[in-house]
């Protein structure tokens, strides 16, 4: 499968919006799938990786640490955010058609890097929703869309950085998202 990753992107930036939208003004303290991490710092997580993933095309670096968020969340947290993807999805665009394009995990095509923020985005998604209760799945679509960039840079970030769990197993018969969701460390029916 062919995948634009400039689509991609933009499809995995509208699931991130949708899912933030969709909060609930109580639940931004409730537990998320990724261990030990709120909604909130969920949040701010995605965020920030989006402008680091495009800081070396920007020039400017995260307010913060990505892998260190904060538990608080600003006014506007889903203003705040549409602001960050709208100027990372910005930064990406300047590079179409590059072939080599300087990223945290090294060079890489744009298209490739794209990609990258779209696994991002989608998967940390997901976590918000799940988190919040919301009838909002990871689309088949989008899950193959990212699974060759997943198998091009989960275990390298997950070996390199420590920063994705250990892949989970999952069932026989597992659509593309739980395979997708399970490869990132992630249990697929993970509950509130």
């Amino acid at each position: 499968m062919t995948v634009d990753g400039f689509k991609l992107l933009a499809d995995a930036h509208d699931y991130l919006l949708t899912a933030v939208r969709g909060v609930p003004a109580e639940a931004w303290g409730d537990p998320t799938p990724c261990t030990g991490w709120t909604v909130r710092q969920v949040l701010n997580h995605a965020r920030l990786d989006q402008q680091a993933l495009v800081m070396q095309i920007t020039g400017v670096a995260p307010a913060s640490d990505p892998f260190e968020p904060e538990d608080a969340t600003a006014g506007d947290p889903v203003g705040e955010l549409a602001a960050v993807l709208e100027a990372t999805a910005a930064a990406w665009e300047s590079r179409r058609g590059d072939e080599s394009v300087p990223t945290p995990m090294g060079p890489m095509p744009a298209d490739v890097g794209t990609a990258a923020a779209a696994l991002d985005a989608g998967i940390h998604a997901w976590d918000i929703a799940r988190a919040t209760g919301q009838d909002l799945p990871l689309a088949e679509e989008l899950a193959e869309g990212m699974e060759d960039i997943a198998a091009r840079i989960v275990d390298f970030v997950r070996d390199s950085f420590g920063k994705y769990a250990p892949p989970l197993v999952v069932p026989e018969g597992a659509s593309r998202a739980e395979k997708l969701l399970a490869f990132t460390g992630r249990d697929p029916r993970w509950s509130r």
